[in-house]
Formats: C-alpha cells, structure tokens, sequence
C-alpha cells in the first residue's frame, strides 16, 4: 500500500530530474518520462483510498491554489476593496469587485499565503472582527448594486486572540450571517481548502455552497474535537472520521450541494484545471439563480438551511 512519505519522496525526484532535464539540459527525457508514470499509479493507488485524515492533510496543504491566486485565474478585471471603515484592513480576508464571463460581481476570499512569513502576516487565513466587518461591508454593496456574490472559503477559523474577543469576533461573525442570508442577489461560495468553524460559515452561507474534492468543511478541527472527546490530540485520525468533514460525505448530507473534481494529487498539482473547474462551474450555477424571480430565490435559500442535514434519535433518551 502506497504511503504519504513514498508519494512525496517519488514527487520530489520528478521535481528535481525535471529541473535537470529543463534547465540544465541534461539528456534525461527517458528516465524522467518513466517515474511521471510510475508517480501518477503511485497517486492513483494512493489517492483512491483516502481516509478523512488524509484529507484533512491534503486541505492544509501550503501548496494548494491560495485566494488571490483562484481569483486571478478565476476572474477578471478583480479590484480589491480594503478596510472596515472603523479601524483598519484585515489581510486574512480579502475581497472586491470583479467580472466573470464579462458579468460583475462582488467576491470575497480567504487568504493564506505560501511561505511561512506570508502565513504568520495573514495569521493562517483566520480573520478578525475588522475582516468580517469588511465583508459585510462588500455584501451590502452587492446588495445595493444587485450585483452576485461569490465567496472562496480557506480558513482553520476566525481568530481566537484577546483583542478579537474583546472587538466582538462573534458579534460581527453573526452580523455576516444575517446580512449574507438576506442579500437579494444569488450567492455562491467554494470551499477551496479548509473550512473551518463560524469563520467559514460567516462568508459561506449561500444559495448553492460548493466544495472542491479534497477540501473540508466542519464545525471544529479534528485536532479539537480530540483534545474535548478523547481527551488526546493524537486521537485527530478518529475524531475526523467522526466529524463527516469531508465533501463527498457532506453532499449526502445535503450540506452542500456539488463536489468539483480535482487534479489526480490535489489541487496544487495543476492550479490552472483547478481554476477552470471552479470558474466553470460558478457559471453554471450564477446563471440558474440570476434566473429565478427574488422571491423564489429567497423562499429556495431559506428551505436551503431549514433542510440541510439530518439527525436521528437515540434510543433511551427522553
């Protein structure tokens, strides 16, 4: 059984003879074009029986496709707008207008960045109240100019720090909920990467939420969700199987509502398939809701999330 280590060590050698074959012309065209084979049975076999835990790995991977860089691949003519207007501009949450297939549109993305100091200044791509204050800000503007929203989900969570409870981190996280949930304009959100806690569901709750394949969505972490029911951190494995966070078990739930298919190895291993996915499919799906009258798109969302789910009872209990 192929394992993560193998795969990664095989990726790295195609990495470097590619280097070799490309930059310094050595005459390896053979060698090279024979362990891409190898490595793509390797990533077939492996990426055919992924646990949840795996996923969760490959979510989190630094190298998948970053905001910016879907929505420069995915959009045209994007113009950021910065700021809450009350106290200042939150990197880790981003967005603005722009066009898809010449048609305007407000966005809103998640932030991460690639290298450990983009990450630390982006602080993981978990934003505060001064980001979620910006993202009201941009669907009110959407609303007022009826223009669609679409938002890139990549987040562990909103920030937990001291100064983001103290400016009401779950106050704004709220206030995102109720505006994004009353727009009168179709909304869209792709889940790219990690979607975590209230600080995916803030800029998530849309008429149509779509998921790329090896991405995942989930109240909590794995990691603590382990630490609160098990009482273990190494327990993660268990609690993400438990967790259902993963897309094609959340489409069975009804909790979103399309899977959208990666390159074989992840998203990172062709960003540019990855882009024209989601670019396609938002397409499709802004125009079925730019369609519908806004009384029916209104009463479709509100079933939406009077729906989405499923319980059972246990027996015993009152």
């Amino acid at each position: 059984m192929v394992d993560e280590a193998t795969l990664k060590a095989l990726e790295e050698k195609v990495t470097e003879l590619r280097r070799l074959v490309e930059q310094d012309g050595l005459a390896l065209d053979d060698e090279l074009a024979l362990l891409e084979r190898r490595l793509e049975e390797l990533r077939r076999e492996y990426f055919a029986k992924l646990s949840d835990w795996d996923r969760v790995k490959l979510a989190r991977d630094p190298r998948r496709p970053t905001g910016i860089e879907l929505v420069e691949q995915v959009f045209d003519d994007f113009y950021e707008l910065r700021g809450d207007r009350l106290l200042r501009d939150d990197p880790a949450l981003r967005g603005g207008l722009a066009k898809l297939s010449g048609k305007p549109l407000v966005v809103l993305f998640h932030q991460k960045g690639k290298t450990l100091e983009e990450q630390k200044r982006y602080r993981f791509g978990m934003a505060g109240p001064a980001g979620y204050r910006k993202a009201v800000r941009l669907m009110e503007l959407a609303g007022r100019l009826r223009l669609p929203l679409v938002s890139l989900v990549d987040t562990p969570g909103a920030y937990p720090g001291v100064e983001a409870e103290s400016h009401n981190i779950a106050g704004t996280i709220a206030q995102c909920l109720q505006t994004m949930l009353g727009l009168p304009v179709p909304t869209v959100a792709v889940i790219v990467g990690e979607g975590g806690s209230g600080g995916a569901v803030a800029i998530a709750c849309a008429d149509r939420v779509l998921m790329l394949e090896y991405a995942i969505y989930s109240v909590i972490s794995p990691e603590g969700a382990a630490a609160i029911l098990w009482k273990d951190q190494k327990a993660a494995p268990k609690a993400a199987e438990a967790l259902g966070l993963s897309a094609p078990k959340l489409k069975d739930l009804g909790i979103i509502d399309e899977v959208l298919p990666e390159p074989l190895g992840g998203a990172h291993s062709d960003p540019q398939a990855t882009a024209a996915t989601v670019r396609t499919a938002l397409e499709r799906h802004l125009s079925e809701l730019s369609s519908l009258p806004l009384d029916k798109l209104l009463s479709l969302r509100y079933k939406r999330y009077r729906h989405a789910g499923s319980y059972r009872e246990l027996e015993g209990r009152p």
